[in-house]
C-alpha cells in the first residue's frame, strides 16, 4: 500500500513539510514514494528530528538499557494501528519489532491506585468470578453496577453540541465513576482534566450512543459500534492490498509493539529513507516565521501557492536578512498553536490557537534488582479522586518498562517511568528541576509501591506543552477552521498531526497518510479537518 506511485498532480510540484516530528516526517515519506517527481521540502526548527519520540540507550555499567520519553508501544489495532504496521513493513522494520502478547502479565495485569493501595482491572486474564468480587469489594468501582443498570433510563441531554467527559459520565452514570476511573484512564492517556476534554472528541462513541440511541448501553446491547466513511474506503483497499508479512500478521495479534532500539527507531529509519530520496531536502534549524497566499497570477511560476518568511537558526546558517520561499502545497505538522502564530493574516485561524496542551516530566528509572516490583503488569495509573496525601507529587501514573517490553535490554533488572504533571500543573511559570523531579518521582514508588532502594540509573525529561488538549467544543472549533482554510488556501495549506484527530503515535502517522492521500489525489480544497464537516463524520453501525 505504501509503495503506490500514482500520476502526479501537475501543481503539486514543489511542497514544503513544516515540522520534523513523527507526523512531518511520514509526511515527507509518503509523498517522496508517491509524488516522486515533486520537489519536498522538510522544515524542522530544532536540531534533531522525530519530536516527542525520545529513546535513549544508556550505559549501566553492565550494559545498556532502553529510556523512553516519550511514546514507548503502540497498539497494532486497525484502522490506525495497521495503517502503523503498513509503514512498518515498507520500512524493512519487521526484524526490529518487539511485541508484548496478550496473554502475557503486561496485558493483564493493569491497575488503579487508589484509595491507598493498587487495584486490579477487570479485563482479559482475570477470572470472572475475581473479578466480580474485586468490582463488589473495592471501593474504587462503587456505584458501578447501579450506576449501569440505571444508565438507560436516564432522559438524553437533547440537541448537545458538546459536553466534557467528566460531566457527561456523572450524568449517565455516577460521579464516582468518572472521578475514580475514567479520570484515571484520561490521565494516562491525555495527562488531561476529565471535566475540561471534550466527550465528543475523545469518546465520540458515547456521544454518539446518547444522540442517535439515547443511551450507551442500548448501543452495546445493540452491538453498534462508530464506522467512519475514510476507514471503510481503507478497508476496501486493504482487501485489494499485497499480503503482509508473516511477522506484521503476528504484530497483528499482539497487544502493544515497539522496537528493539525503542520507539524512536521508527523515526531514525524514516530519516535514513528520506535521505535516500533524490527529491527531498531535510532543513534543520530552519523555523518558519510566516505563511501567507500568494495571489500574484501570473507573476511567477507558484503562482496562487504559499509563501512562506524563514527563521534561520545563527548555528546553521550566519545571515541576518528575511528570507522568503514559495510552495504550491504545505503540509503543516506543527502544533495548531504554532500553526496560528505564524499564518498571515492571523485572524483567518485563529481558532487553531485555541488548543491548549499540557507539560508531563518522565523520569526513568533503572534497578539492578529484577524483583523489586511487589506486582507484575504493565503499570498503574492515578485518579483525580485520589487522597492528596497518597499523591502530593501530582503523578499521572507508573509504567513498569520491564513488564511492558521484554527484551529490549542488554541486561535484567527493573525498569520503570513514572510521568508527573500534565493538567495539574496548568497555570504554572515554573517546574521542578531534574533534582527535584528524581526525587518526586522516588517518593512515589517507596509510597505505592514500598521501593526505597537507590536505582542505579535515572533520567529526567520535561516535555513541554506535549500532548494538546481536545477541550470541550474542539469538533466545533475545527468543523469552522476547516471552512476558514479553505476559503483563505483553497487546498493549498492543509494540516495534520496530533491537534486535530487524536494524540496518539497511530493517530498521527494516519493523519500523514490520509493528507497526503488527499493531495495525490487531487482533492484540491481538502485541508486535513474535512473529516470534522457534515457527511465525513461517524455513524453508529452494527
Amino acid at each position: 500500500m505504501a509503495n503506490s506511485h500514482p500520476e502526479v498532480h501537475s501543481e503539486a510540484s514543489n511542497i514544503a513539510v513544516l515540522g520534523g516530528g513523527i507526523t512531518g516526517l511520514a509526511s515527507a515519506y509518503y509523498l517522496a514514494q508517491q509524488l516522486p517527481r515533486s520537489q519536498i521540502t522538510l522544515f524542522e526548527g530544532s536540531a534533531r528530528l522525530g519530536g516527542w519520540l525520545r529513546s535513549k540507550q544508556v550505559d549501566v555499567g553492565n550494559g545498556k538499557v532502553v529510556f523512553e520519553q516519550g511514546p514507548r508501544n503502540l497498539r497494532p489495532a486497525p484502522p490506525n494501528g495497521w495503517v502503523t504496521l503498513d509503514l512498518v513493513q515498507s520500512l524493512g522494520l519487521e526484524d526490529q519489532v518487539l511485541m508484548t502478547s496478550k496473554g502475557s502479565v503486561a496485558a493483564q495485569n493493569r491497575f488503579i491506585y487508589y484509595p491507598d493501595h493498587l487495584v486490579r482491572m477487570p479485563g482479559p486474564g482475570a477470572p470472572f468470578l475475581s473479578s466480580i468480587f474485586t468490582i463488589l469489594r473495592e471501593p474504587l468501582f462503587k456505584h458501578l453496577f447501579t450506576a449501569s443498570l440505571a444508565e438507560p433510563f436516564k432522559p438524553a441531554q437533547r440537541d448537545p453540541d458538546d459536553e466534557s467527559i467528566g460531566s457527561f459520565i456523572s450524568r449517565r452514570f455516577k460521579p464516582a465513576l468518572a472521578d475514580n476511573i475514567v479520570s484515571a484512564i484520561i490521565h494516562g492517556i491525555y495527562a488531561g482534566d476529565i471535566y475540561q476534554l471534550s466527550v465528543r472528541s475523545i469518546f465520540p462513541i458515547l456521544w454518539h450512543a446518547e444522540k442517535e440511541v439515547k443511551s450507551v448501553a442500548a448501543a452495546i446491547g445493540q452491538g453498534l459500534t462508530l464506522r467512519w466513511p475514510q476507514d471503510v474506503s481503507l478497508k476496501a483497499e486493504w482487501a485489494k492490498a499485497a499480503p503482509v508479512s508473516d511477522k506484521i500478521k503476528a504484530v497483528r495479534d499482539s497487544s502493544v509493539f515497539t522496537f528493539k532500539r525503542g520507539i524512536g527507531q521508527l523515526a531514525d529509519r524514516l530519516v535514513s529513507k528520506l535521505q535516500d530520496f533524490p527529491n527531498v531536502n531535510i532543513r534543520l534549524g530552519t523555523a518558519v516565521d510566516g505563511l501567507r497566499r500568494q495571489s500574484n497570477a501570473g507573476s511567477h511560476k507558484h503562482a496562487h501557492g504559499v509563501q512562506i518568511g524563514l527563521m534561520i537558526r545563527p548555528d546553521f546558517e550566519h545571515t541576518d536578512k528575511p528570507i522568503t520561499e514559495e510552495f504550491t502545497h504545505v503540509i503543516s505538522t506543527i502544533s495548531s498553536k504554532a500553526l496560528s502564530s505564524i499564518v498571515r493574516p492571523a485572524s483567518s485561524v485563529h481558532l487553531l490557537s485555541q488548543t491548549p496542551s499540557v507539560t508531563v516530566m518522565v523520569v526513568n528509572l533503572y534497578f539492578s534488582n529484577p524483583s523489586i516490583l511487589p506486582v507484575r503488569g504493565f503499570g498503574y495509573l492515578l485518579p483525580r479522586s485520589l487522597p492528596f496525601e497518597q499523591n502530593p507529587e501530582y503523578a499521572l501514573g507508573v509504567v513498569f518498562d520491564s513488564d511492558a517490553t521484554i527484551g529490549q535490554d542488554e541486561i535484567l533488572g527493573t525498569k520503570v517511568t513514572v510521568m508527573l504533571g500534565g493538567h495539574w500543573w496548568d497555570g504554572w511559570v515554573a517546574y521542578p528541576d531534574e533534582e527535584m523531579g528524581a526525587r518526586m518521582a522516588r517518593a512515589v514508588l517507596k509510597r505505592h509501591l514500598g521501593i526505597s532502594e537507590k536505582p542505579q540509573a535515572i533520567h529526567v525529561g520535561l516535555q513541554k506543552d506535549c500532548i494538546p488538549q481536545y477541550t470541550v467544543g474542539h469538533h466545533s472549533r475545527m468543523t469552522r477552521a476547516d471552512g476558514l482554510l479553505r476559503a483563505q488556501f483553497n487546498g493549498r495549506l492543509r494540516v495534520a498531526g496530533n491537534s486535530y484527530t487524536g494524540v496518539g503515535l497511530n493517530d498521527c502517522i494516519r493523519s500523514a497518510r490520509n493528507v497526503v492521500a488527499s493531495l495525490v489525489e487531487d482533492r484540491v480544497q481538502d485541508t486535513g479537518l474535512e473529516s470534522f464537516t457534515a457527511g465525513n463524520g461517524p455513524q453508529l453501525r452494527r
